[in-house]
């Protein structure tokens, strides 16, 4: 990476830095929010030098999921255990994960050297669809990073979804509505499957959909229990 592009980098993480520590500025906290969104420039930058060589996209994902991560975990801290509100937290990583997504096809399509290649020029890169990301199932990638980005898509998954549970625990939720909400995780789910056990991912999503299901009957209420007493 040449001086300009360094001095680029440092901007951008700058600019993370800035969004992740926005509290201390005492302005406008909801602010705080825009570093999920902010922390794309600096990890998509680093992507299209391809500054970790053919690992780059690898390590890319895993450095943003350690950086969501951190944000996360801030806004727990700083407002979900004060005010028990979630709701910006959510939405404004769902919009940061949707922009990636958008980004992840758009990226190698301007910088072609970042499509998928064969050996000896592997870069772990598969396309699905029109998105391109790490093929963590490439024999030839090192183990200890494919376990990286597995657990730390798992985790950012539980800090995902563990407060929203939270959220509607003792609620009175008809039936009907826990079913929306299973199928509306059943995506995240089969994402998690498939990066943890590849082909066998429709019976582990089976699996966990139902536990999830269960978890929903087990900490929400139908609204007629005091009938059932009677």
């Amino acid at each position: 990476m040449n001086t300009e592009g360094l001095i680029v980098l440092i901007t951008f993480i700058l600019l993370f830095g800035v969004f992740f520590f926005f509290d201390i500025f005492k302005r406008n906290e909801r602010y705080r929010y825009l570093a999920y969104i902010v922390a794309l420039l600096p990890v998509n930058y680093l992507w299209i030098v391809e500054l970790f060589g053919t690992y780059s996209i690898v390590y890319v994902y895993i450095i943003l999921f350690i950086l969501w991560i951190l944000c996360i975990l801030r806004d727990m801290i700083l407002v979900y255990r004060k005010t028990k509100e979630y709701d910006d937290i959510f939405a404004f990583f769902i919009m940061a994960a949707v922009l990636q997504i958008i980004l992840s096809a758009i990226i190698p399509e301007v910088v072609p050297a970042l499509k998928p290649s064969g050996p000896p020029f592997n870069n772990f890169t598969v396309r699905f669809w029109y998105f391109y990301t790490p093929d963590i199932f490439d024999p030839a990638l090192d183990p200890d990073l494919g376990l990286a980005f597995r657990l730390l898509v798992t985790a950012l998954g539980v800090f995902i979804v563990v407060p929203l549970l939270l959220d509607i625990k003792d609620e009175a939720l008809p039936l009907p509505v826990l079913v929306v909400i299973t199928a509306i995780f059943i995506l995240p789910i089969i994402l998690f499957s498939f990066i943890w056990i590849g082909e066998g991912w429709p019976v582990l999503t089976l699996l966990f959909s139902v536990i999830f299901f269960i978890a929903l009957l087990m900490i929400t209420k139908s609204g007629k229990e005091a009938e059932i007493k009677v």
